[in-house]
């Protein structure tokens, strides 16, 4: 028996590569969270570790486990936030800005004690013989995953609950601004727009025509010339534009230097014409 215990809470070498091969990509990718300054390959990294969490779980018999941790927390969660911050458009200077004061100190503190706990579970954790696989999915996975859940770790579920909900109303709390003014109706925005004289009809479309057609590219005028109007003044802030009107000119030109030549290739050929008639 005692043969049989030792080989169900043994390692393989193959279990062993894999923890470690993975376990060096996990921690790269968490590391790669908190240090990388841009939001977008922070929110990637962060993607990537809790992947890797995923085939942890699944290797070691949590299927259910695993295939949540990919479908809601990568997939929908992670992916959520990917979004956001995409189409917000959080920059490195957004990030350094420290509006709470104290809060690096409390991070400090949290993470301290974050860590205090880890090393506390993974002590008694190796320290203890722990049930094999076949015992704690005997009747199997999610039946064993709620009845811990809803058993033994209940309070702390619950707690968690709570936690995320409370995390939830202050995010909606802190981005929801009151109207201090009533809102113009579109009749008084255009006669607004009439009366200061700025762009009264719509703007134009970004892109060019039968070139591209991205929001980046500049549309181009009759002379070949960039239209500014075409393309969001955010983009133009933050230097996102294409500028395409070099490439352009130079077709245009080429376009009248052919132009240009098949004019003189047809006159050349009507002039040779009438010499051969008057001969």
């Amino acid at each position: 028996m005692s043969t049989l215990a030792d080989a169900v809470s043994s390692t393989s070498t193959g279990e062993a590569v894999q923890f470690w091969i993975l376990a060096v990509v996990a921690v790269a990718g968490a590391l790669g969270t908190v240090a990388i300054r841009k939001a977008v390959h922070s929110a990637l990294c962060l993607a990537g570790t809790m992947i890797v969490l995923a085939v942890f779980y699944l290797a070691n018999g949590a299927y259910f486990l695993g295939i949540v941790q990919i479908v809601v927390y990568t997939g929908a969660i992670m992916m959520l936030f990917l979004f956001v911050v995409m189409l917000v458009g959080v920059t490195a200077a957004d990030s350094l800005k420290e509006t709470i004061k104290g809060q690096r100190v409390l991070a400090g503190l949290c993470v301290l004690g974050f860590g205090i706990l880890l090393a506390a579970g993974i002590a008694n954790a190796s320290l203890h013989r722990f049930n094999g696989l076949g015992q704690a999915n005997s009747g199997g996975n999610v039946q064993g995953l709620a009845a811990l859940i809803f058993t033994k770790y209940v309070f702390a579920f619950e707690l968690t609950g709570a936690l995320l909900i409370t995390a939830a109303v202050g995010a909606m709390v802190l981005t929801h601004r009151e109207r201090t003014e009533r809102a113009a109706t579109q009749r008084e925005r255009s006669e607004a727009r009439v009366r200061t004289g700025t762009q009264v009809p719509p703007l134009p479309a970004p892109g060019v025509y039968a070139r591209h057609n991205a929001v980046d590219v500049p549309g181009l005028l009759p002379d070949g010339t960039a239209s500014e109007l075409t393309v969001s003044p955010t983009l133009r802030d933050r230097g996102q534009i294409r500028d395409v009107s070099g490439e352009a000119l130079a077709e245009l030109a080429a376009l009248e230097q052919r132009a240009q030549e098949r004019l003189e290739s047809g006159r050349g050929e009507e002039s040779a014409h009438g010499q051969g008639a008057a001969k």
